[in-house]
């Protein structure tokens, strides 16, 4: 699975505030900010519920990954999905780094990656406090 997350009890725009401020207590940053549903209506007029891609940065974890591997910017930063399912519950995915940097064929990239999984799943295990 390339992928994990939790369903959370509480608004879209609470998610989003809240899985930012648990992003930084584990040192990331969010490089992008991507609103699909705004996205879809300007470009096709397309109606759809809050979907929200942010790009995650942890810049000392990018450094080591960019130093072992310069074109590894292509699988980063790591996405985090805040979504309205069609219940009106929030759903908040991750990026799993472990599968998506074990597309790199380098010794030291393992932990890298779960380095990044723990601190990942740290943050969405803080969603549910």
């Amino acid at each position: 699975m390339y992928g994990f997350g939790v369903r959370v009890s509480m608004t879209f725009d609470d998610a989003i505030l809240k899985v930012s401020h648990c992003l930084k207590e584990e040192g990331f940053g969010i490089l992008s900010d991507i609103d699909v549903q705004a996205t879809l209506k300007a470009r096709l007029g397309v109606d759809r519920r809050p979907y929200r891609i942010l790009g995650a940065c942890n810049p000392s974890f990018a450094r080591q990954a960019i130093e072992i591997d310069p074109d590894i910017g292509l699988l980063l930063p790591c996405n985090v999905l805040v979504r309205e399912e069609d219940d009106g519950g929030v759903s908040v995915s991750f990026m799993d780094p472990i599968s998506v940097l074990g597309l790199v064929d380098h010794p030291d990239m393992p932990a890298i990656a779960a380095a990044v999984r723990e601190r990942l799943d740290r943050v969405r295990d803080g969603l549910s406090a």
